[in-house]
């Protein structure tokens, strides 16, 4: 029997000898992990059973990323439930401020997520690991805390659709605006509950920071995941964050773990990237992209570069390349924010965050921060921002008369120089 790289996984994690789109199967997690704002449900529901002890402390993260550092009370009291449950168990993934990033940066820079992997996450955003050739996806919390307890969720196994990325893209042009680009064509619910496997010659050619944010974005279009095979760049970066030991056997175990030829697919979507330009997602959803040379006269009072989708090193150092030796725009707020401590120190060793500082912005710990309308950047009524981040719903980021413009960090950029949604070339040229 022929399956996609997405059975395959499934599959890998069952005791069935096959499966089809449809099946409902019980499967072994690899790894699971919760935040500040998921976890304490999720910890309540398992105290309410009554267990005693989690199915296994090594394979439990829990990141107190949302509103961290503490923003009020309210946010303390989560955070403390979290670390309580943390010490009590002897979780060993557990991360304080000062060691904590962003969750979906922070379990692939630790080498905790594999490729072949099958991960869950009390956090829609989970899907971003299938950029390693893992099955991750996004689950509740009480199914995270049925997790804690066995090790095993349900699922539905998914139909796949298949993004084949052809051609040679432009300058400016990465794996945000691919997603965008793509989510634009088939919507917010043109992938609802499907594997969504992207290929082709672009992504054999994508640095990993780009695959992250391309699975990362899965769920804006409903995907149920989001997933690359695993290559040699796939290897490298696994590797550099694991070490060598272990590797050169899990390549060898996963050698089959790619799509069969023959392999069934609900559809497959074609796409020549040449003509695609720089992406804006213009509010209220991430579908409404179009690229940034057709959004005219939009003028800014934020811009927000870093989260899960864009914060990684990478994307730093884009936008400090159109920052370099310009200035803010008197009327913006500039808000850079790094996804991990070690993104962080890198950026300080390689002068980033005196370009940020020097052109009139701010450089924050790593947190969500104002991308869920957590803090550090929360949009009052009538007020607009460009952003980074992966959602642009009403409120998202603040009063729900504020409105959020998603891009890449070069746009970003550039548009808080301007004053308004730029081009790049605009500025950096």
């Amino acid at each position: 029997m022929s399956y996609t790289i997405t059975e395959k996984i499934l599959l890998a994690h069952t005791d069935k000898k096959g499966i089809v789109p449809g099946d409902f199967i019980d499967a072994r997690v690899d790894f699971c992990v919760g935040n500040d704002i998921t976890a304490p449900i999720a910890i309540k529901e398992f105290e309410k059973t009554g267990a005693k002890k989690v199915f296994d402390r090594e394979r439990i993260a829990l990141i107190p990323d949302h509103f961290a550092p503490n923003k009020d009370v309210i946010s303390a009291n989560q955070c403390k439930l979290v670390r309580d449950f943390a010490r009590k168990h002897a979780i060993k993934h557990y991360y304080e401020v000062g060691r904590m990033g962003v969750e979906h940066a922070l379990l692939p820079e630790l080498g905790l997520v594999m490729p072949g992997d099958l991960v869950v996450g009390a956090d829609s955003h989970t899907c971003t690991y299938g950029a390693l050739g893992a099955f991750s996806t996004g689950v509740g919390s009480t199914d995270l805390a049925a997790v804690f307890m066995t090790g095993k969720c349900w699922f539905k196994v998914p139909e796949s659709m298949k993004f084949i990325y052809k051609g040679k893209l432009k300058k400016w042009v990465g794996g945000k605006d691919l997603i965008l680009y793509t989510i634009g064509d088939i919507g917010v619910e043109g992938a609802t509950y499907m594997a969504m496997e992207f290929c082709g010659e672009v992504i054999e050619n994508l640095p990993m920071d780009d695959r992250f944010s391309m699975c990362n974005m899965a769920i804006e279009a409903g995907g149920k995941s989001g997933i690359i095979e695993p290559d040699e760049i796939t290897w490298a970066y696994a590797k550099e964050a694991k070490g060598p030991k272990g590797i050169k056997a899990l390549k060898e175990k996963l050698k089959g773990i790619k799509s069969d030829k023959n392999a069934k697919y609900s559809s497959v979507k074609e796409y020549n990237v040449s003509k695609i330009e720089p992406q804006v997602a213009l509010p209220h959803l991430p579908s409404n992209a179009r690229p940034v040379s057709q959004v005219k006269d939009v003028s800014i009072d934020q811009s927000v570069i870093g989260s899960c989708t864009n914060g990684r090193i990478s994307d730093l150092r884009i936008a400090a390349k159109v920052i370099k030796g310009r200035k803010v725009n008197s009327r913006v707020r500039l808000v850079v924010i790094p996804a991990t401590q070690k993104i962080y120190l890198e950026a300080l060793k390689e002068g980033l965050i005196d370009i940020f500082v020097n052109a009139g912005g701010v450089f924050c710990t790593p947190s969500c921060g104002p991308c869920l309308g957590g803090h550090m950047g929360i949009l009052a009524k009538g007020e607009r921002a460009v952003a980074t981040t992966n959602r642009n719903f009403m409120g998202r980021m603040g009063h729900p008369e504020s409105e959020v413009y998603l891009s890449n960090p070069a746009v970003a950029a550039a548009s808080a120089i301007k004053g308004r949604i730029a081009h790049p070339d605009e500025v950096a040229g």
